[in-house]
């Protein structure tokens, strides 16, 4: 990492951030087929077998070629794959895997131009995973696949990139761990934020004193809006896609245009606005930060459809506030704000700052003597003092190449990855918490960061033990 210098403050940010034996996981919640419901006073019997760096696979050279391969080729799945080829690290793409035969083209057409050959499309990513040659993957599936494809890669010996949010519930995330720790296996979360300097800069800033003790933190994912939606009635699925495949883990359902391409829309699929909007972003990025904290003590969500009278499940406002103990940490999520703007890339790839009043995409620090505003995706950090008096920043830019390459490096050096599956579990469970306590009646949840359960509500607790289909079950034992 290259040593930053900024107003106030010279810091130099670590190369990645390993898992430490001591961090909380959570426990099993989940009564699936195949998985058993672990008692709440159980310790999640993981934690132990956490490691820094994986030494029984042997690694790659620099001069080794890294087969990769691509599972889900929607839009963001074809940037990202496309980034990989070009990132000019020995890389060679041997697969694009998507159950719908209408998405994929310009990946391999793309491709074949990169690389001098076309890449194998396939429907099934088993076939990936068969394919002894192929070395990681990138997962870009909708959310309820992320889970089940990252362990099955993770079985077949394959290191991984999955997407956010990583996981559908909290179990997932847990046994996702697991099986990167028993198959010593790579996870790179797709939360590219983890790879920008500025973040470490930031942190080595808090850590220093000058912000003052913390007292609230304030995430926003504000998106334009709001956006009208008209369900589609079922019909017989086209012969293009899988839909059986498609579904995988979620519930056996007619196929329909609307859950195929508005799964976002769903509980079935998505985490709803505060997991596909991005949120995740932010929120983790809030976390590295602040030094990675544990899980909170409870949280409590408030939120609805206010703008439309539709059949979508989810909300398209949502406030969240986690308890700390020592700290508040809120996140603001919707639609509804057609004003408020994201980062362009004026900003991700150049020297100006957001302008902060109406960025979609801020985080708020505050401190007992300063405050922090920071940009996500490369929009850097300013420190203010009374009368707006910027005292401190540093800028970066669009952290996704750096993050590709951070996944690369590790595949060859088995070492984790700076966006390790212990600190995006530890994330994602916030995800879920707050979508639980939605949906169980805008009611605070309790949490036992310890067991990793919730402690005050059982209809919350059970919509968070997911079932799985006969073929696409997550086991207790992986």
């Amino acid at each position: 990492m290259k040593r930053r210098n900024f107003l106030g403050l010279a810091a130099t940010g670590t190369a990645g951030l390993a898992m430490t034996a001591g961090c909380k996981l959570p426990g099993n919640n989940n009564t699936s087929e195949g998985a058993n419901q672990a008692a709440v006073s159980e310790i999640p019997d993981y934690r132990k077998s956490l490691k820094t760096s994986f030494t029984s696979v042997k690694g790659k050279s620099a001069g080794d070629r890294v087969i990769l391969a691509l599972i889900g080729a929607g839009s963001w799945g074809t940037n990202l794959i496309l980034e990989a080829a070009k990132a000019g690290e020995n890389i060679q793409i041997k697969y694009v895997c998507d159950v719908d035969d209408t998405r994929g083209g310009n990946a391999v057409s793309q491709l074949e131009k990169i690389q001098g050959f076309r890449p194998i499309s396939v429907r099934d990513m088993r076939k990936v995973y068969d394919d002894k040659e192929v070395d990681g993957v990138f997962i870009e599936t909708p959310e309820h696949w992320h889970a089940l494809a990252a362990i099955w890669a993770c079985q077949a010996g394959k290191d991984v990139y999955v997407e956010k949010t990583i996981s559908h519930s909290i179990f997932e995330g847990q046994q996702m761990i697991k099986a990167a720790m028993k198959y010593e296996r790579i996870i790179q979360c797709g939360t590219q934020n983890r790879s920008a300097d500025y973040a470490l800069t930031a942190r080595e800033y808090i850590k220093s004193g000058e912000l003052g003790d913390i007292v609230s933190v304030h995430v926003r994912e504000l998106l334009d809006g709001p956006v009208p939606f008209n369900e589609k009635k079922d019909t017989d699925a086209p012969d293009t896609i899988d839909w059986d495949m498609w579904l995988g883990p979620a519930p056996k359902v007619p196929y329909s245009i609307s859950r195929n391409k508005s799964w976002i829309y769903y509980w079935d699929y998505s985490g709803g606005p505060v997991t596909s909007g991005g949120s995740i972003h932010q929120l983790d990025m809030a976390r590295l930060i602040l030094d990675n904290p544990d899980f909170p003590k409870s949280v409590y969500c408030a939120g609805g459809r206010y703008f439309f009278n539709d059949k979508r499940d989810i909300p398209d406002y949502q406030m969240s506030t986690f308890d700390y103990g020592n700290f508040v940490l809120t996140l603001e999520t919707g639609e509804c704000t057609p004003y408020m703007q994201k980062e362009g890339l004026d900003v991700r790839l150049g020297t100006i700052y957001p302008k902060w009043m109406q960025n979609s995409t801020r985080i708020d620090i505050l401190g007992t003597k300063k405050m922090m505003y920071v940009g996500r995706m490369g929009g850097g950090w300013q420190v203010f003092d009374k009368d707006e008096k910027i005292v401190a920043q540093d800028k970066g830019i669009f952290p996704l190449k750096a993050h590709i390459l951070n996944y690369i490096d590790c595949i060859r050096t088995r070492n984790q990855p700076n966006g390790n599956i212990a600190e995006g579990h530890r994330s994602s469970v916030l995800i879920h918490l707050a979508n639980l306590s939605y949906r169980a009646g805008n009611k605070q949840l309790l949490f036992s960061p310890e067991y990793e359960s919730i402690l005050n509500d059982s209809n919350a607790q059970n919509m968070s033990q997911l079932s799985y289909r006969t073929g696409f079950e997550i086991k207790k034992e992986i």
